[in-house]
């Protein structure tokens, strides 16, 4: 059976007719046997477990659906009753479906719903969705669907009533029926999200640079394999193979450097190279180099062990194993023998660097770990060297430019001391820093900067996206979520500074006349801080969202803190947008330039954002609603920017314990001309988006080649990606 929501879904009509007598056999077995899971020796169920199987948060809905599925009053419910309602949900008529939900809201039995009683479910509506709202918006919303579907004003909402108010909104009551009955139905195999398929046009299309250079990779190791291996075949097998990963190690362990060259990289992506080598792949590449080189490192060192032993045993050698493999005694290699210890010194080093360099230690709030053991790379450098007689030669370019770099970052960095101005204290533990931005600080939207704070950590530095605009002179915006030591660190260290006072304006005044350490010196408000805190920044680098600017219609798709690199852009795009429109002064028409500058050719913009919870909508809703305001008098083409929001916490109208509040919620946007959730016009859908419908629509538009970028976890990178071959957009990935 489909799952609630799914656009596979049947309609009411012909739900029985696709429900097989097969499948409708194997439902009533497993819903038997979920019923004895759950009851027991005693074959019944009682309200708490009732509520248990349902799994709801409000035990309001729980109690109602036990009541109507108690079919005698009895106070709990056998495998018959619960077969007898189960199976009217599925295949009862259009009736009898809109009867049980009429008897839900009806919670005194009287035949009727009342304001209070709607008041008290859409109540409970808000707790399922883990919505909160004032008691007056609660009023409000009562109202709102009370007064539209008591059409003949007499207090109360009639069984017709109900089903005309329905009726206004489309399939409402055929996913509502197949929801409810789905609640103790054997889950379906969630859909699988729609993969990439190689060897197919559109996946070339969105990989061709990418396969292009995994192979010219692959045939580089083969051809410098095989010249290193012949040129020692005399030696046997074992060195063969030896000699054979040695070169090609030689290659990785200096070119993997060249691939975190941020300064080149951003550089790079100014330039027509750019559209042929990818790019925004370098850490992957990089990952992937890793990786090769753990797995040459191994084999190379087996061979090594392997001819070692070989020696040993013939006796072609004076000296015993552990000799050749531990020592310098049997003077193999170019500096006094040393190429045997600094071999193992080397294997011990990189082991070390791979293990505390995976997503499990990076990711659970060790990044320091991981920090601290990836700057083993200068010691596995000189190593190198002298392990091997022709490492110097492969790592004097790549060496050369990493060096530059790094010393061009640390002399710009050190330059002079910035300060962290003012500090806000967003939900979900988000630190939204405002920097005093240096005057030769120029950047672009999307890039982000590398950012230290000596009071938190001295010698640490993280990576952040710039969430301000270019055009923005003032500051720069960084939001932070706390998801390690460090973040949590910076985010505790501002939530525990000294309260304000009814001293502060004398104290504040004290602080600035005296020369001591820089400290809070003002709150305005729990959560609000002014500062000067002394910081660092180490950037700006640029990141694949650079090509935005460079799209016809570009899709920008935010979950949860991976709005902040489309804030930035949004920004921007929006005063570029406003440079283009011109107002009559006479009679206040406004209208917009056809003529784009060369850096913009965008034509329309798709911005989607989901937030798991309401309150995560509160970090960015004031510029949210800034962009709608920009815009509002653009409607004879339709808006150039189209916001999009989504709470994945909110249940949908699909859901019997939340249509009321959705349809409430609809009536009083289109009332108020906003959302009850965030206050913007846009109204925030409930669930998770549709993608399929949602890139059908952008796909009807016709703005122009489709681009989607995006921002957030991997796993909905995948089912985005595999959207965008079906569509033959454009997808790039902001690493996250």
């Amino acid at each position: 059976m489909s799952t609630p929501g799914d656009p596979a879904q049947p309609d009411l009509e012909s739900c029985r007719g696709t429900m097989s007598a097969e499948e409708d056999a194997k439902w009533l077995q497993w819903v038997t046997h979920q019923f004895e899971t759950i009851a027991g020796e005693d074959r019944e169920i009682n309200l708490q477990e009732f509520k248990t199987a349902l799994n709801v948060k409000e035990s309001f809905f729980a109690e109602r659906f036990f009541a109507l599925f108690d079919s005698d009053g009895s106070g709990t419910i056998t495998l018959q009753e619960l077969l007898e309602a189960l199976t009217l949900l599925i295949h009862g008529n259009p009736m009898d479906k809109l009867k049980f939900l009429f008897q839900v809201y009806d919670v005194d039995g009287s035949g009727s719903i009342d304001a209070d009683e709607l008041r008290t479910v859409l109540q409970s509506c808000m707790r399922e969705s883990a919505i909160s709202l004032p008691d007056e918006k609660l009023d409000q919303l009562t109202l709102a669907l009370f007064e539209s579907a008591d059409k003949d004003n007499n207090g109360a909402i009639t069984f017709d009533e109900l089903r005309n108010e329905l009726q206004r909104f489309p399939g409402v009551m055929e996913n509502l029926t197949i929801s409810a009955a789905h609640w103790l139905t054997p889950p379906a195999a969630r859909p699988r999200s729609r993969r990439p398929r190689p060897l197919t046009s559109a996946y070339w299309h969105n990989h061709r640079s990418h396969l292009l250079c995994l192979a010219a990779y692959a045939g580089l190791h083969v051809l410098l394999f095989t010249l290193a291996a012949c040129a020692h075949r005399a030696l046997g097998a074992s060195v063969m193979v030896a000699k054979g990963c040695g070169q090609c190690l030689n290659f990785d362990c200096s070119f993997i450097v060249v691939l975190m060259l941020r300064r080149c990289l951003t550089w790079l992506r100014a330039t027509w190279l750019a559209q042929v080598l990818p790019l925004d792949q370098n850490i992957q590449f990089h990952q992937l180099m890793g990786w090769v080189v753990v797995g040459l490192s191994l084999v190379h060192t087996v061979a090594h062990v392997a001819n070692f032993a070989l020696q040993a045993q013939s006796g072609a050698s004076p000296f015993r194993f552990w000799e050749l493999l531990l020592t310098t005694r049997p003077g193999i290699g170019w500096v006094r023998g040393s190429a045997s210890p600094t071999g193992v010194a080397l294997l011990l080093l990189l082991l070390l660097m791979f293990v505390c360099s995976s997503s499990c230690i990076r990711r659970s709030g060790h990044f320091e770990v991981f920090y601290w053991t990836h700057l083993s790379y200068l010691p596995m450098w000189i190593l190198l060297i002298v392990h091997g007689p022709s490492f110097w030669k492969w790592l004097l370019v790549p060496g050369i430019l990493f060096f530059l770099e790094k010393a061009i970052g640390l002399a710009v960095s050190r330059m002079a001391a910035l300060c962290i101005v003012e500090v806000n204290l967003l939900p979900s533990k988000v630190t939204h820093l405002l920097i005093k931005r240096p005057p030769l600080f120029h950047y672009r939207p999307g890039d982000y900067l590398y950012l230290n704070v000596p009071t938190i950590a001295r010698y640490e530095w993280h990576p952040f996206t710039i969430s301000s605009a270019p055009e923005q002179k003032d500051t720069i915006w960084l939001h932070v979520r706390s998801q390690g030591q460090w973040t949590n660190r910076l985010y505790e260290s501002f939530k525990t500074s000294d309260p304000v006072d009814s001293k502060r304006l004398s104290r504040s005044l004290r602080m600035r006349r005296s020369q001591r350490k820089p400290q809070v010196s003002e709150m305005s408000s729990e959560n609000h801080l002014f500062c000067n805190i002394k910081c660092y920044i180490d950037g700006p680098y640029g990141t694949p969202t650079r090509r935005i600017f460079a799209s016809e219609h570009a899709v920008l798709i935010g979950a949860g803190i991976g709005i902040t690199p489309f804030a930035s852009i949004l920004q921007s795009i929006m005063y570029r947008h406003q440079k283009r429109k011109h107002i009559c002064p006479s009679c206040q028409h406004s209208w917009m330039d056809n003529v784009q500058d060369e850096d913009m050719k965008l034509h329309k913009v798709d911005f989607i954002w989901i937030n798991r919870d309401q309150r995560s909508f509160e970090w960015f809703v004031s510029l949210l609603t800034k962009l709608e305001l920009d815009q509002a008098e653009e409607t004879r083409e339709g808006p150039f920017l189209e916001l999009h929001m989504y709470m994945t916490s909110a249940l949908g109208k699909n859901d019997m314990k939340a249509i009321g509040l959705q349809m409430a919620l609809d009536l009083l946007a289109k009332k108020e001309k906003k959302d009850s959730i965030t206050g913007l016009q846009t109204r925030t859908q409930p669930g998770r988006p549709d993608w399929r419908k949602v890139f059908q629509k952008v796909a009807a538009e016709k703005k122009g080649k489709v681009q989607v970028f995006f921002c957030g976890s991997p796993a909905l990178a995948k089912v985005l990606k595999g959207h965008c071959e079906h569509f033959s957009f454009r997808f790039f990935q902001e690493n996250f």
